[in-house]
Formats: structure tokens, C-alpha cells, sequence
């Protein structure tokens, strides 16, 4: 198993090298050089194995046991899932006329981000500590990210996390799940501006090949493929609960299974996409909100950012940038990084491409879309409540509207992915004229204290979060070298 970049610069590296890298050095994206193919005796003989065993044979696809072996794996991804709130891991709600919620949102920061990266986390430090060496993660957020990074990896020996969040535009738990971190590995900063606003220096960064290796720099984004590989299992375990698959159908055909996504940077979708190629018999439908270059994309072919990204009662998708659609685009144009590197670096040097209509077309034919208002948001919640007594976070309405308004004949199973508990968005629930008791955990990080830095919106904004964001991960490397802690 060896992984290339989506751009064609780079060939023939191995889990550890994608692992400990954030983007590729061409700027692309990592992904497997070729895709293992899961067979109909291989599904059906994974029928009613628990969450966490799934995970660890799609991991173990992708990781050679030369790396990390098969029963060190087992453990690593044990451990990773032993601290969720529900002993199966995940859980589904089999709700009202089909409706079927796969719940990805018990884990320490309620959000569905956890479950990948607990398990990437400690992939990171297995090897951390084999090699007797530090990394440093850079993370930009849209909300959920940074807080599961930082709960994940706080207190590491091997491990400095810098994590930069959009001030004002999260909500005041995700804010508190990465403020109120005191450790010493932890520095966090509030930027004025958009998740996308982060992208930019980050990007610039992670480009920096000298500033890369010098102080072991990588990414917990989904850019990071381990993250995406993960998220491959959740398809997985939904397809083996939800589809009607059965273990003595030998020879049957398999049935297909819809999956509805609420979608941001697209990281659910490409790893959907990903293992639908493998074999999983999946049609994938990606609901976004306003910020709905994903949905323009597909049915029209408009793949331009607007000119702002627009603030809506979903906040961990108000994204323009939906940069996992890279490794969609590697997967339908025929592996071809050159084609790929073309249309992303006229995308982010334009913020705009219009694809060809038989790239258009190749996209509609694995993915179908649809967007959300807010209005449909708060209709949706009110209506699973009034239906099924069930309160969903506003991420997981953005997907469970398409159950309201498209409905799906009997012979389809579907499900709907829930990212996050409403616990984290009492803002929401509440404009629905609706209640939700958050949990003790989220009550008490009112009266925690906080530490953070603030990047504020100067005329050369990107230059200056760049240099600010360089000092930090320099100032930390050095520190740690000296045997010293490095505040900021």
C-alpha cells in the first residue's frame, strides 16, 4: 500500500510518511496509488462485527502490519474508542417512515470529528514514541476540529498542537472546548475572519518544505489521509447495519444503501466516494447549507467561492472551500494529477473553474446534492421533534431535510449522517422553540478558565497571521529542544 499525491509530484510513500505529512509537496493531496477492493464474501462477512472491529479491518487495509502489525493495531484503535459516552461507539436511531440517524457524536467534544481523530492521535504517538522524536500539528477549524485535536492530544509528550478558529462565527461550546485548554502542548488563536480566511496561510505554511521538516509540521485536518480512512468505517458500519445485507446471501446480489451527508470540506463525501470505489454498493447525497458551492458544482458545474461566506445556524459547514472535492476529482478523472493540478491551482489562484460538462456529468453520476436555508434548517428540527420526540443538531437537519422533502421508495434503505449533538448548538435549538438538557461535561465548561491569542484583521491580514502563526510553531520547536515550555 503506497500513497501519491492528487497533483502526480509524488509517488510511492508509505502510511507513516502520509501520516506525519499535512499536505503533499506539490500541493496536493495524499491518497492511495490504487484502492483495495472489498468483495460481497468480504462484506457479508463482516455482518455484525461492533463499530470498532470495522474500523480496524478498513484500517488495516491501508496500513501495512511492517508499520504498525495487526495486533498492535487492534489495540491502538481500542484504546482510541474506549472513552465514548455509548459502549457501542456509535449508535443509530431508528426513527419514524425510515428515518435512520447513524449517531457519530459520542465522544469527548460531541461532534463526529472525534472518532478519527482519537485513532489518528494515536497512530501519531505509537510512532512518536518508537522514534523517540516531536511533531507539531497546525490546525485550522471551522469549529469542531480543533476542539477533537486538542482533546485528543493534550498533555502528549510527543505532540505541540497550534490551533487557529474563526472568532465569533463558532459556537461557545466549540469555542470552550479549545479555549479552556491549559496545557502546555496547547496554543490556540482566535482569527478574525473565515475558516476559508485560515485556509490561506496555513496553506502557505504547509508549503514551506524547510519550515515542514525542520519542526516536524503536519496537519490533523482532514487533509491528514489517516483521518479520511477513518471516516471510510463509518460507511462501512452504516452499509452492514442499515442495507439488509445478510451473511448467508451467498451469491445474491448486494443491496444499495443512500447515504445523506451534511457537507463542508467534503471529507465524508471523499470518504465515501473512496469506498464506494472499493465496492460498497452506496449512493451518496451531499446536503449543504447557503455556503453551497458543492451543490452549484455538481448541477451546474460552478465550482467558484462567493464572495463571502455566509454565517448560518450550521456553522462547522459554512465553508466555500470544500478542498477533500481534490481527491474526488483525482478519483473520476482517471487518476490524472496533471489534469487535477491544473483545475485546483486555477481554483485557488481565481477562487473560480467551470467544469466541463463531462466532468460535471462523471460527478452527478456518483453524487447527487441539494441546499438548505436556514428557514429549512429550524423546519426540519421542529418536525423530527414533532414526529419522533428526537432533537437534532442543525448540521444533521441540513442532511435530514432531504428526508422531508424527497421521499425514497420502500425497496432503499437510507441513512443520515449526525455529526454533532444539538448539545453543542443550544442556539439553534433554542430558535427552534425547542429544549435540550446539554450533559454535565458541556454545563461545566462555563466556569473554566481560558488562555488564547487573538490574530486580528490588519490590511495584510494573510502575511501577518502567517508570520505570527511561523513565530509560534518556531518558538515552541525551540523551546521543546531546550527542554523548556513555550506559553503563548
Amino acid at each position: 500500500m503506497q500513497y501519491c499525491s492528487t497533483r502526480g509530484g509524488v509517488r510511492g510513500w508509505d502510511f507513516r510518511e502520509v501520516l506525519f505529512s499535512g499536505y503533499a509537496p506539490d500541493g496536493g493531496m495524499f491518497i492511495p496509488e490504487s484502492l483495495p477492493l472489498l468483495s460481497p464474501d468480504t462484506l457479508r462477512s463482516w455482518k455484525g462485527l461492533s463499530y470498532t472491529k470495522v474500523v480496524v479491518e478498513v484500517a488495516s487495509l491501508f496500513i501495512t502490519p511492517q508499520l504498525i502489525p495487526r495486533d498492535h493495531l487492534e489495540v491502538l484503535v481500542g484504546e482510541a474508542l474506549s472513552g465514548f459516552s455509548v459502549p457501542e461507539v456509535v449508535r443509530i436511531a431508528r426513527l419514524k417512515g425510515g428515518l435512520s440517524v447513524l449517531e457519530l457524536f459520542h465522544g469527548d467534544t460531541l461532534a463526529f470529528k472525534d472518532l478519527a481523530m482519537t485513532c489518528t492521535v494515536r497512530f501519531l504517538n505509537y510512532f512518536l514514541q518508537k522514534e523517540n522524536r516531536r511533531a507539531t500539528v497546525l490546525v485550522g477549524t471551522s469549529g469542531d476540529t480543533g476542539g477533537s485535536a486538542i482533546q485528543s492530544a493534550k498533555g502528549l509528550p510527543g505532540l505541540d498542537m497550534v490551533v487557529v478558529y474563526p472568532r465569533g462565527r463558532i459556537t461557545p461550546v466549540q469555542e470552550k472546548h479549545m479555549i479552556s485548554c491549559l496545557k502546555d502542548n496547547v496554543h490556540v488563536f482566535a482569527a478574525d475572519g473565515s475558516s476559508d480566511d485560515i485556509d490561506q496561510p496555513l496553506r502557505r505554511l504547509f508549503a514551506d518544505q524547510e519550515l515542514v521538516k525542520s519542526h516536524g509540521l503536519m496537519s490533523l485536518n482532514s487533509v491528514n489521509w489517516s483521518r479520511v480512512m477513518i471516516q471510510l468505517a463509518h460507511f462501512v458500519y452504516a452499509y452492514l447495519e442499515l442495507s439488509g445485507v445478510k451473511q448467508d446471501d451467498v451469491g445474491a446480489a448486494l443491496p444499495e444503501l443512500e447515504v445523506v451527508v451534511p457537507t463542508g470540506g467534503a471529507g465524508n463525501i471523499a470518504a465515501g466516494l473512496i469506498v464506494k470505489q472499493m465496492g460498497l454498493p452506496l449512493k451518496l447525497v451531499a446536503m449543504v447549507n447557503s455556503n453551497d458551492i458543492v451543490h452549484r458544482m455538481v448541477t451546474s458545474g460552478d465550482f467558484s467561492m462567493a464572495a463571502n461566506v455566509t454565517q448560518t445556524l450550521a456553522p462547522a459547514i459554512d465553508i466555500q472551500d470544500p478542498y477533500n472535492m481534490e481527491r474526488v476529482f483525482w478519483l473520476l478523472l482517471g487518476r490524472d494529477g496533471a489534469k487535477v493540478k491544473t483545475m485546483m491551482e486555477e481554483f485557488q489562484r481565481s477562487r473560480r473553474h467551470l467544469l466541463p460538462e463531462n466532468h460535471r456529468r462523471l460527478l452527478s453520476q456518483v453524487l447527487s446534492t441539494g441546499t438548505v436555508t436556514d428557514e429549512g434548517i429550524l423546519e426540519t428540527m421542529k418536525s423530527c421533534w414533532e414526529e419522533n420526540q428526537y432533537v437534532l443538531c442543525p448540521h444533521t437537519a441540513v442532511a435530514v431535510w432531504h428526508h422531508y422533502h424527497c421521499p425514497h421508495s420502500a425497496q432503499l434503505n437510507r441513512c443520515y449522517i449526525a455529526t454533532a449533538s444539538p448539545a453543542k448548538f443550544q442556539a439553534a435549538v433554542e430558535k427552534a422553540a425547542l429544549t435540550f438538557d446539554p450533559p454535565e461535561a458541556v454545563l461545566a465548561l462555563e466556569k473554566l478558565p481560558t488562555r488564547y491569542q487573538e490574530l486580528e484583521r490588519s490590511q495584510n491580514w494573510c502575511e501577518d497571521w502567517e508570520d505570527r502563526l511561523r513565530e509560534t510553531i518556531q518558538s515552541v520547536s525551540v523551546a521543546r529542544k531546550n527542554g523548556m515550555t513555550y506559553y503563548t
